[in-house]
């Protein structure tokens, strides 16, 4: 599913035009994007989290030619799946 495919999903879930889901989900992905940037982490409660990691520095090697380069290090966006989500994935029902 792409971007709008999901904007179309959502905007006949909900029953609002589809620019004004768009708007809704762009303003969504800012704010997820903003707290990323400054350093803080997105957690949704059964959905997910999103959290930036520090990679370190390391040597690696070119494939074609096993040349070694250095690849420097740099922040990272990881996300952690929520249990509710994991357990929909797989098909797992818990009982209550």
């Amino acid at each position: 599913m792409n971007k709008g495919e999901l904007i179309d999903a959502v905007s006949k879930m909900t029953q609002h035009p589809k620019t004004q889901t768009e708007e809704m989900f762009n303003a969504f992905m800012a704010v997820i994007q903003n707290s990323l940037t400054s350093g803080n982490s997105v957690q949704m409660i059964g959905f997910g989290t999103f959290a930036v990691e520090e990679r370190a520095a390391r040597i690696g090697r070119n494939p074609a030619t096993g040349k070694e380069l250095k690849i420097p290090a740099k922040r990272v966006v990881k996300f952690k799946v929520g249990s509710k989500m994991k357990d929909a994935v797989a098909g797992v029902t818990k009982k209550k």
